[in-house]
């Protein structure tokens, strides 16, 4: 059954608190286009990893509200709130663009164990072609428009970078009618992101005074940008370490991160 906490905005957010109470606490911040309900990461953590793992809808998405003005800074305050349901620390484990929010939580002084940071899209060289100057005023315009498929679509495209094609293809499948009421929140993912997608690797150094162990994790057969980002993030942010996962890709794989999780935990 879904719990609700609130934010310090009076924002209401829904949560599982999946696994054992005494169990290392992790925190799962989702990317751009997914939320608790088309999710599996956070059960199949807590079943294998002997983790305690709490899953919550970011806020505009699932059962969680929102805000009539968008900021980053309350998305930080939820994460805070869900750390003090869980007697105040645990690791951050973001996937994507939640990655990067979690980094920005732990920048911003959330007391936390550590990040665990999977797969950031970071776009610090020319492995892929940075996105477009205008990207939030895209957003924000199909936002306007009320066009999430229109979002979806220009995200899918200039964001994850996929081929007309394979997005052709996306956005005739059941994926899209799961996550198109919430296309809106795209545009909170490229604030989150702000200039780290813009092919300029002194967009990391911001990160550098992060104050916890960050585990920044790739997937072996991820796609070359992202790595190449991981790696200049690892080798600018002080106390930070990368981790290849054994065949993995741009989706998290709760069985070969488990025991990540499990080793940070009880490194900290």
């Amino acid at each position: 059954m879904t719990q609700f906490i609130h934010s310090a905005d009076g924002t209401s957010i829904g949560f599982d608190d999946l696994g054992h109470a005494d169990a290392p606490a992790v925190i799962l911040v989702h990317g751009a286009t997914a939320y608790r309900a088309i999710s599996p990461s956070a059960a199949a953590l807590a079943a294998t990893g002997g983790l305690r793992v709490i899953t919550y809808d970011r806020r505009g998405r699932g059962e969680s509200g929102d805000a009539a003005q968008y900021e980053v800074e309350r998305e930080i305050e939820d994460i805070a709130a869900l750390v003090e349901h869980v007697s105040g620390t645990a690791i951050l484990l973001g996937e994507s663009s939640g990655a990067v929010l979690a980094l920005e939580a732990a920048l911003a002084g959330v007391t936390l164990a550590a990040v665990a940071a999977f797969e950031p899209p970071f776009i610090v060289d020319d492995a892929r072609p940075p996105i477009p100057a205008d990207y939030v005023a895209r957003l924000d315009a199909f936002a306007a428009d009320g066009d999430r498929l229109g979002a979806l679509r220009y995200f899918s495209l200039e964001a994850v970078g996929l081929p007309a094609e394979m997005v052709d293809q996306m956005m005739a499948s059941p994926f899209i009618a799961a996550v198109e009421p919430f296309a809106g929140t795209l545009r909170y993912d490229a604030r989150v992101m702000g200039d780290t997608m813009a092919g300029n690797v002194a967009a990391l150094e911001r990160f550098a005074p992060i104050p916890v162990p960050v585990t920044v994790m790739v997937g072996e057969s991820t796609f070359p940008s992202i790595r190449s980002g991981a790696e200049a993030f690892a080798a600018l942010v002080p106390g930070s370490e990368l981790v290849i996962v054994p065949g993995g890709d741009h989706q998290l794989p709760a069985d070969a991160v488990a025991p990540l999780l499990r080793s940070i935990a009880v490194g900290v």
